[in-house]
């Protein structure tokens, strides 16, 4: 039974938009290779994203998200990948639906600092690993797919 003060864990039902970015680059010997980072809670292994950005367009949006959450840069796709979803668990306790529009980003620098560098780690990998650690079907689908 739920205690009175407690906000019931139920989902809304609009699914809000965020944009994240799918790094990747070519390893020294040509191999493609993509770029995981973990979750700040959950630490579970994720793709940078975030909510809309004023004043930038959803690729830029998923270009920051990378900068901040992941320290890297490059240039972006101009057109999605295609979309997950996913359920975040909000501070209040509820459960808010999440659809998320995923952007190539080619990696041409990797920063030795960045805002969130303490608080995730990060895994350079093949799509195929990092489908196989990524719990989203819909995300682990896209990585698996992934073809620049």
């Amino acid at each position: 039974m739920a205690k009175k003060d407690q906000v019931p864990a139920e989902p809304d039902r609009e699914p809000r938009q965020q944009y994240a970015a799918l790094p990747w680059r070519r390893a020294p010997g040509g191999d493609l290779e993509v770029l995981l980072i973990t979750s700040r809670e959950t630490r579970r292994w994720v793709i940078p994203k975030g909510w809309p950005i004023k004043g930038l367009k959803s690729p830029q949006s998923a270009a920051r998200e990378a900068l901040e959450e992941a320290g890297v840069e490059g240039e972006t796709g101009k057109s999605k990948l295609g979309i997950f979803h996913y359920d975040k668990k909000l501070r209040s306790g509820r459960v808010q639906k999440v659809r998320v529009a995923v952007y190539s980003l080619q990696v041409t620098h990797e920063r030795e600092s960045w805002k969130e560098k303490d608080q995730r780690e990060k895994l350079w990998t093949t799509p195929e690993q990092a489908a196989s650690l990524v719990e989203e079907p819909e995300l682990r689908a896209l990585i698996a797919a992934f073809a620049p």
